[in-house]
């Protein structure tokens, strides 16, 4: 495998991650921060849009080879499949990310309420407890539809 396959990924990512540094370290108003995501966002869904338009082949085929040289050198670089699996293939990756999404607000909101109700009631815990784990289990109702989606490809 050539070695920019792993380097451009690498870049794009830091990239991506470059306006949350701020971010993480406390400095920014939440406003900001908010408008730093929903940009961060944005900027990524452009990036796979990018991706999945962009032939990859003929930007790694040397423009000026022969043109046996160069049906050849696609063909080395073409990826098995069809876009009925790469469709497949994000929106499995999206079932998992909703669903982890869903999951921590469904969680954060449940889980303050639960320890606060523990702490004026011990007994309470059974009870509590299962809003928390009902939350988590959103995620793994996730998981299991992307497993799923992942099997019938």
């Amino acid at each position: 495998m050539n070695y920019m396959t792993f380097i451009i990924p690498a870049v794009v990512v830091a990239l991506l991650a470059l306006p949350l540094l701020k971010g993480m370290k406390g400095t920014l108003t939440p406003q900001q921060a908010k408008r730093r995501i929903i940009a961060n966002i944005c900027v990524f869904a452009l990036v796979c849009v990018a991706g999945v338009a962009t032939p990859i082949g003929s930007l790694i085929v040397n423009a000026s080879a022969e043109p046996a040289a160069a049906a050849a050198a696609t063909a080395a670089v073409s990826f098995p499949g069809s876009w009925a699996q790469a469709f497949g293939f994000i929106s499995a990756a999206l079932v998992t990310s909703i669903a982890a999404i869903a999951s921590a607000k469904a969680i954060a909101a449940a889980a303050p309420a639960a320890i606060g109700a523990v702490s004026e009631d011990p007994k309470s815990f059974g009870k509590v407890i299962i809003f928390v784990v009902l939350g988590e289990g959103i995620a793994i109702y996730g998981l299991l539809i992307s497993i799923l989606i992942i099997n019938k490809l």
